[in-house]
């Protein structure tokens, strides 16, 4: 990063969010930033940032509807991951966790001279993605609750609980609910690590929620097949999904031992 810094701001109280926005003021001579969006939670600063080029983000941790752990997740997913730093009543489980994951933070109330200093060192040697998610599943493991979708220029968040199975298309994953599908910019690989208390992998290109299934079948085989082919069924979906030969084994096992 180099010249100003573009800044986001993410704090559900207004005054808080005021308060950064003067401190930056104060310190432009030693750091010159531009605040490119503002958010009163993670839902709404995903809305604001589409499409947007963000160096930092300041985050508060605690906020309606979704938190900035949960929101720090969603920015280290991005094509561009901006530089994340976190704001935090004194919280010593928290900063530690910040601390071992090299990942910087604020303690409310906010200082001018500790901004300028955490700024400057993410502008010089900003934590990686992998840091900023090291530091969420520290704090609040399971991976994200929310998934984000792009349809038609609107961001929509699809409840990871609400998805039956992820399968890979082309160059884009569909999340299937069973109310529809979702295109999300995501590859199974990140996803099956960040959610594999949940998901299982059933296919190279599909991995579903272990919840979601209530059964296997076996399918039509083709002829002359020596061996039989099996598929999911799953709880309120008429669609049988296909399991690989390569990874039957490994799937009944599992479904067995529940």
């Amino acid at each position: 990063m180099s010249g100003v810094l573009r800044i986001l701001i993410v704090d559900d109280e207004a005054p808080a969010r005021t308060r950064l926005r003067n401190l930056l003021d104060d310190i432009a001579g030693e750091v010159p930033t531009q605040v490119v969006a503002e958010a009163g939670d993670g839902i709404e600063a995903l809305q604001r940032i589409d499409g947007a080029e963000i160096d930092i983000a300041l985050v508060d941790i605690r906020m309606p509807r979704m938190d900035g752990i949960e929101l720090a997740r969603h920015l280290a997913g991005l094509a561009r991951p901006p530089g994340v730093i976190f704001a935090t009543a004194y919280d010593q489980y928290a900063v530690k966790a910040f601390e071992l994951s090299a990942v910087d933070y604020l303690l409310k109330p906010v200082k001018a001279t500790r901004l300028a200093e955490a700024l400057a060192k993410a502008a010089r040697t900003p934590a990686p993605a992998t840091a900023v998610v090291r530091a969420a599943e520290a704090i609040e493991p399971g991976g994200r609750k929310q998934l984000r979708s792009l349809e038609r220029g609107k961001v929509l968040l699809v409840p990871v609980a609400d998805v039956l199975y992820f399968k890979a298309e082309l160059k884009y994953v569909t999340a299937r609910t069973r109310e529809r599908e979702f295109l999300i910019e995501e590859s199974l690989a990140q996803l099956e690590d960040e959610f594999k208390h949940r998901l299982m992998r059933i296919h190279r290109n599909c991995l579903v929620a272990r919840a979601a299934v209530s059964g296997y079948e076996r399918e039509h085989e083709a002829a002359g097949e020596a061996e039989p082919r099996w598929a999911l069924i799953l709880n309120g979906l008429e669609e049988r999904l296909p399991v690989s030969r390569r990874l039957w084994s490994q799937v009944k096992a599992e479904l067995a031992a529940r």
